[in-house]
């Protein structure tokens, strides 16, 4: 085994252990665009596609839109769904055969890129300026985009309707500031029911920092800035709304998630992205509900972005035609017919108008695209993100600085290696 082989093989080993690939969407109706290309024009030889799929209808989607591109393209194609996604992917790019193309979540790039298993294929992207800025950033590394973002999904405030009007509540009364989000929260806690849940991780109080003008670290992402005075009065804003009692964790509710809290009656509002739609309609489909935007902070707005996007294997065989297919499966029409089959937003600015007249109860979603921040993703920040919520599990009895102060160290460790 070569030494190329080898450190791929121990990167593909590590890897395998983070965490499966967030929540995609998928939508219906992918007709394709004019051609993309022949077999001839894009490379020889069979494009395969590795997928996680949340369901049998994210599945039937990209089935769908990726026969399309094979029938116009006539390059033949195949799509197969993984039931263990990080370790089928390690295993591919150990025994160099990968799938062509695949998901692939911000915590894997820099580990895959760094040891030479991706193809850098972003920059040369005919559509790259119209993905949005903060998902491209998400998969840069080294000053390269790797690979196209796939989809796109922010938090936003989730409101029981029936608690709200219960508790005298109107639109009039929708928080738009910390302020108002304490007390709206302190008039809709009545009995077994919090005004406010969420999870007890940094995914979900995240949101807070960029409300308070904070970033976990530096917009050129080469230093930590966990501690800083922004991130430390976020920290203490959430833990106010903890210890007043009109804010839980889902945990001290008996939930698994937000969603399942909210779901349940146990909270009249959630912080959660918009893939709670899909768990509502199928767990809780008589609950009434709506969402809107967080409230700002003292900073302004903010919320956080979560993403995957299309890896392409640098084993590759046939990389010109697997570049083609990610062309298409980035278009504004096959992203807006993802959004439709499964219920993620769009990657792309062009997508954004369809989206809106098709999802008009996501328009908080959306918009928090606009201002939204993504969650570290440098080598090893999985294992800062995994002390960093332990600690945060505390948060309602610990002091945010001495939490933050903790972090600080390890987030440095890993930017500068």
């Amino acid at each position: 085994m070569n030494t190329s082989r080898r450190s791929r093989l121990a990167a593909a080993i590590t890897l395998s252990l983070v965490g499966a690939l967030g929540l995609s969407a998928c939508g219906s109706g992918f007709s394709s665009p004019a051609a993309t290309g022949t077999a001839a024009a894009t490379g020889s030889g069979p494009v395969s596609v590795l997928i996680a799929s949340s369901g049998d209808a994210e599945t039937a989607a990209v089935k769908s839109a990726v026969a399309d591109w094979s029938k116009t393209s006539g390059t033949t194609a195949s799509v197969n769904v993984a039931s263990d996604m990080a370790q089928q992917l390690s295993q591919g790019f150990a025994s160099g055969k990968p799938a062509d193309v695949f998901y692939l979540s911000p915590d894997q790039l820099a580990g895959y890129a760094s040891n030479g298993s991706l193809e850098p294929y972003g920059d040369s992207l005919p559509n790259k300026s119209d993905f949005y800025p903060e998902l491209t950033k998400a998969f840069t590394y080294n000053g390269k985009l790797y690979c196209a973002p796939k989809d796109s999904s922010t938090l936003s405030l989730v409101i029981n309707t029936d608690m709200w009007r219960a508790a005298g509540l109107s639109d009039a009364d929708i928080p738009t500031s910390w302020d108002q989000l304490e007390s709206t929260a302190k008039k809709l806690t009545t009995g077994k029911t919090v005004g406010l849940t969420f999870s007890p991780e940094i995914a979900r109080i995240g949101a807070f920092i960029p409300q308070a003008g904070g970033s976990l670290v530096s917009a050129d992402g080469k230093r930590a800035t966990v501690n800083s005075d922004a991130n430390v009065q976020a920290l203490t804003f959430v833990k106010k709304l903890l210890t007043d009692g009109s804010t839980k964790y889902s945990s001290d509710l008996g939930a698994g998630w937000g969603g399942e809290a909210f779901g349940k009656g146990l909270a009249a509002m959630t912080i959660e992205g918009n893939w709670i739609g899909g768990a509502m309609s199928k767990d809780y489909p008589t609950i009434k509900y709506r969402t809107v935007e967080l409230p700002a902070g003292p900073k302004g707005k903010g919320t956080l972005e979560f993403t995957n996007c299309w890896g392409i294997a640098a084993d590759s065989k046939n990389k010109p035609a697997a570049e083609k297919l990610v062309q298409q499966l980035t278009s504004t029409q096959t992203e807006n017919g993802f959004a439709k089959a499964f219920g993620v937003m769009p990657s792309i600015k062009s997508a954004a108008g369809q989206f809106k007249k098709d999802f008009p109860d996501q328009a908080a979603s959306l918009a928090g695209t606009q201002y939204a921040q993504t969650l570290p993703a440098q080598a090893g920040a999985a294992d800062v993100i995994k002390d960093f919520n332990a600690k945060l599990a505390t948060l309602k009895t610990s002091d945010p600085k001495t939490i933050l102060d903790a972090i600080q160290p390890e987030m440095t460790a890993i930017l500068s290696k």
